[in-house]
């Protein structure tokens, strides 16, 4: 199985879907912190989600899911772009007890809320916002396109430390195309009988055949994905900036450098003192120096 994700469609209906198998992303990710298995099953789906999220609403831009809660599990969230790159993260409450390895999604996060932002390239920022009032990432998740896009939509998610799985389903609005009226009700019934080991098991058009070898299905090429980070010296000098002269002092005094890392990658980043002068004094500093 490759990391990629498909798109299909069937025929003569107004159904359209997605499915998507994630193993060396995955393993990308996970390898860059020391996850509780509990949570590295949650952080999988997550990544089958945003995956899933962004090819569905044809975004030229990046796309993130923000999980946040009020359990031990503080913060989930991962990020995908068209270009096929994945990136993801968790953070657990440094106080809390280690969660139990078979922990669920709502034992992990309790009360919280989604945060779901697409940012076009070209366009305005957008955030959709849902309470977490599933049991499973995958409910609140139709619950958002349910109340923002108003598209009947059901996904399926798994994960198990190695390997990330999603399909999903969307109705989408009526048109003469579609003389099946019946089918949404009937492709949603079958691919609920789809098991957690189906999914991670097996390839997408072998499981597509098995849910749907009655049907007509138009699969299409499928799309590569990888791990990707965005994060670069440009972007830390981006945040740098923002947090004005009087900070960046205190910073130099406190340190003579600054040594920071991105969460995401690992990726290191050092800043001599000689490096933030020229930053406190760069005229692209909201509060530069006055002499």
């Amino acid at each position: 199985m490759t990391d990629q994700i498909q798109r299909f469609l069937f025929d003569d209906t107004n159904v359209r879907g997605e499915i998507v198998s994630l193993d060396n992303a995955y393993a990308d990710v996970l390898g860059k912190q020391a996850y509780p298995p509990a949570v590295a099953r949650q952080l999988g789906e997550l990544l089958a989600a945003v995956a899933l999220l962004t090819e569905t609403v044809k975004l030229d831009g990046t796309l993130s899911i923000e999980v946040r809660g009020q359990g031990p599990l503080g913060l989930l969230m991962a990020e995908s772009n068209p270009g096929g790159e994945l990136r993801g993260i968790a953070r657990l409450d440094e106080d809390a007890a280690l969660p139990a390895d078979d922990a669920s999604f709502k034992a992990l996060i309790g009360d919280g809320k989604i945060v779901i932002t697409i940012d076009p390239r070209g366009g305005n920022r957008y955030q959709g916002i849902v309470a977490l009032d599933g049991d499973t990432l995958a409910t609140c998740l139709e619950a958002y396109f349910e109340r923002s896009e108003q598209l009947a939509t059901r996904l399926w998610l798994a994960a198990d430390g190695r390997r990330a799985a999603g399909l999903l389903l969307q109705q989408l609005p009526n048109d003469d195309s579609n003389v099946d009226p019946d089918a949404w009700d009937r492709l949603v019934s079958l691919a609920s009988t789809v098991s957690r080991e189906d999914l991670l098991g097996l390839e997408q058009r072998e499981l597509l055949y098995r849910l749907y070898h009655e049907e007509t299905v138009r699969v299409f090429d499928p799309k590569a994905l990888r791990f990707g980070c965005t994060c670069s010296r440009e972007r830390i000098v981006g945040a740098l900036l923002g947090l004005g002269e009087v900070e960046l002092r205190e910073i130099l005094a406190e340190q003579q450098a600054l040594d920071t890392q991105c969460h995401f990658c690992n990726t290191r980043y050092h800043f001599s003192a000689a490096e933030i002068e020229a930053l406190i004094d760069s005229p692209d500093n909201p509060a530069p120096t006055l002499h």
